[in-house]
């Protein structure tokens, strides 16, 4: 039992934003800038006001002068954002090999929100309840939230993450009306920006907490050790979690208010997480051939070169697209710098990938089977009829060679990229990468180079352009979020069914009504109540003959209270006698039955309530509440049915007064004992207490 305690108070905090870790320091001044840059952004608004408002000539140019100041400082803050943002090399292994850095997201910001007023004065004014039953689930809900705002960057971490997720479903239903605010604003700042973004829907709440979730996932996959087989597993597999959630707020949210949840920029985490996957498989390739050492392992090399090149495809038609749609302008520069960076890289590792599965010593029938596509030099094609007259042995040396002379230009295109950028140039990491790929294809062109091999083929050479085509083996396909593997109970369950007791809905103050039975009711008939269930349409408030009898057997004594109920949490009042102690009681058709002797039964089953209604005796206390709109009754029509229109007051004394909703008609279900005796009564003396048509029971 401790143990179970314990991972539930785990799962619900997050980690300590004391805590001096280098993730934490990061989010802490991530945390600073954007406070900085939210207020720099308040005066450069309170600034081009009185700008505009002045007609001072003195004084429109000190706010000129004031403005090139804040535009300033929001520059300068801007750039240490995006310096923060490209401090990759803190989220990776702190494994001593050398490996290529992978790009993980930082968190949104959000400001603290206290729910426990807002709440309150909801549920007592829209539910008519106490709210201090529910202020721990207020409270749990509130620090819940304060808890997402640092999540551990681990499963606990994306356990709370969906958790407060999935709180939000019942929080949408219960607490935010669609016809007015409910005077709670969420506000989160731009990841990429710093720039606040403020709605009170709990659409954008819900984005941004998918936009952490992914952004935590994105961050494991780069923490996970890439030198083995089993950690690129779990790296393949929290990349893909995180492209499957970015393309789930892709899908879902539209009309974001902020730049890191718009379409381009969701697209393009989508592509460059599906690119990080496909890279950890590429490095789980490399890591299986070099495993198995085989000595005529070309076909092996020739599948890795094709790997390659699939990921150097992919890095720039990324790069292309975010040189399209602007995109590049709002993203950390590292992040655009890295991307055609390794475009270029895996394009030099392509072509050594495929010169290494060439061998000169192959037959020309094996030579053909494994050589690439060949373009000749367009400016000396015609004096070449066919390139089988090349002497075999020298046009697969010289292919080999063409692609040594490609995968160098490459690499050194590379490093020129990664010195250009000032946020790539101090990535020891990322130095150390490329400088051993670059090192390795030298040492190639050097053993060309001390056999005097480039002489002989020196004029094959000259005829060819070599290049490689994309292909690869791996199909990737997005995990989404599984929101059902963390479910949660709804905290405010006691409020009732959340498909009528929700923030949609509209009734009246809860009233109680007493009947009380005695010699001197106007008619009795046996049985308590008269009901049928909601799960079966076709069983009507009749009830069979065998029913009847033992209703008749149990009940000899016991006197009507004059109603008939059906459905299950919430029963409803589905019919009222006329005259009866219900009819006299102020009891409506329509209306939901909340309480009954002191019991809460908006949850309770249509037998449960049956019950409880049977063992009452004498004295039956109800606590009703009339719907406003009547959407969840079917309209029925019928030849003697009435439409008449009826409300309570919520003093709880029955009124007679008009319903803002509306009509609705129901046809009288009334046994023939009923209807003969009140047949019998309505030819009586007159009545003072009987109600008019005008009043009916019938909707």
């Amino acid at each position: 039992m401790a143990e179970d305690v314990n991972e539930l108070t785990a799962s619900s905090c997050g980690s300590d934003p004391r805590a001096a870790t280098c993730r934490g320091k990061l989010q802490n001044r991530r945390c600073k800038l954007n406070q900085e840059i939210n207020k720099e952004l308040r005066l450069r608004a309170g600034a081009e006001n009185l700008y505009k408002a002045t007609t001072n000539r003195k004084l429109r140019d000190t706010v000129a002068l004031e403005l090139s100041f804040v535009n300033s400082n929001l520059q300068l803050l801007k750039e240490q954002l995006a310096e923060l943002n490209s401090s990759v090399e803190i989220y990776q292994n702190d494994s001593h090999e050398s490996i290529m850095p992978m790009i993980p997201l930082g968190l949104k910001e959000t400001k603290e929100i206290n729910f426990l007023e807002p709440f309150s004065d909801f549920i007592l004014e829209h539910y008519s309840e106490e709210s201090s039953i529910y202020i721990d689930a207020i409270a749990d809900i509130t620090d819940t939230r304060q808890a997402a705002r640092t999540p551990t960057r681990d499963l606990q971490g994306v356990s709370l993450l969906f958790r407060y997720y999935n709180l939000l479903y019942y929080v949408e239903r219960r607490f935010f009306p669609p016809d007015r605010n409910l005077g709670v604003y969420f506000e989160w700042y731009d990841s990429l920006t710093g720039v606040p973004s403020c709605q009170r829907t709990i659409a954008f709440e819900k984005a941004c907490i998918l936009f952490n979730l992914g952004s935590i996932y994105t961050q494991i996959g780069a923490k996970h050790d890439r030198t083995s087989e089993k950690g690129l597993d779990a790296a393949v597999d929290s990349f893909l979690r995180a492209a499957g959630i970015f393309r789930h707020i892709f899908d879902t949210f539209t009309n974001a208010p902020s730049m890191d949840l718009k379409p381009q920029v969701l697209d393009f985490f989508v592509s460059l997480m599906l690119a990080q996957a496909r890279e950890c498989l590429f490095e789980k390739l490399q890591l299986q051939i070099e495993s198995l050492a085989l000595r005529n392992s070309s076909h092996l090399y020739k599948d890795l070169g094709g790997e390659a090149a699939q990921l150097s495809f992919e890095y720039n038609e990324m790069h292309k697209n975010i040189q399209s749609n602007e995109t590049h302008t709002y993203l950390p520069e590292c992040w655009a710098g890295l991307v055609p960076l390794k475009a270029e890289f895996y394009k030099a590792l392509a072509h050594h990938y495929e010169s290494k599965s060439l061998n000169s010593k192959e037959k020309s029938k094996d030579k053909s089977q494994s050589k690439p596509k060949i373009k000749k030099n367009p400016t000396i094609e015609s004096f070449i009829d066919d390139e089988d007259n090349l002497d075999n042995s020298h046009s697969a040396t010289a292919l080999k060679l063409a692609h040594i002379k490609e995968s160098l230009a490459s690499h050194e295109e590379a490093q020129r990229l990664q010195r250009m950028c000032r946020y790539l140039k101090n990535k020891a990491s990322l130095i150390s990468v490329l400088r051993d790929a670059h090192y390795r294809t030298r040492d190639e062109l050097e053993k060309f180079e001390e056999e005097k091999i480039i002489e002989e083929i020196e004029e094959d050479f000259d005829l060819i352009e070599v290049s490689i085509d994309a292909c690869s083996k791996f199909t990737l396909s997005l995990t989404g979020p599984d929101f059902t593997s963390y479910k949660v109970d709804d905290p405010f369950k006691k409020l009732g069914p959340i498909a009528i007791f929700s923030a949609r809905r509209h009734w009246t103050a809860p009233r109680c009504v007493r009947l009380q039975k005695g010699s001197s009711s106007l008619y009795s008939d046996r049985g308590i109540c008269h009901c049928y269930s909601s799960s079966n349409e076709s069983h009507k408030s009749d009830c069979s003959k065998s029913d009847q009898e033992t209703k008749d057997s149990n009940y000899d004594n016991a006197e009507s209270f004059g109603f008939h109920i059906r459905g299950d949490a919430p029963a409803i009042i589905s019919h009222v006698e006329m005259n009866s102690l219900a009819d006299l009681g102020g009891i409506k058709e329509g209306d939901f039955i909340v309480e009954i002797s002191g019991i809460d039964v908006k949850w309770y089953t249509h037998q449960q309530v049956v019950r409880i209604i049977q063992s009452a005796g004498s004295t039956l206390e109800l606590k009703l509440i009339t719907p406003m709109d009547r959407n969840y009754l079917k309209p029925m029509s019928s030849k003697g049915s009435i439409s008449t229109l009826s409300a309570a007051s919520s003093s709880g004394v029955s009124s007679g007064s008009s319903s803002p909703t509306g009509t609705t008609s129901k046809p009288k279900t009334r046994i023939k004992g009923t209807k003969s005796r009140l047949g019998s009564l309505s030819s009586s003396t007159w009545n003072p207490f009987r109600r008019t048509h005008s009043l009916g029971k019938i909707f």
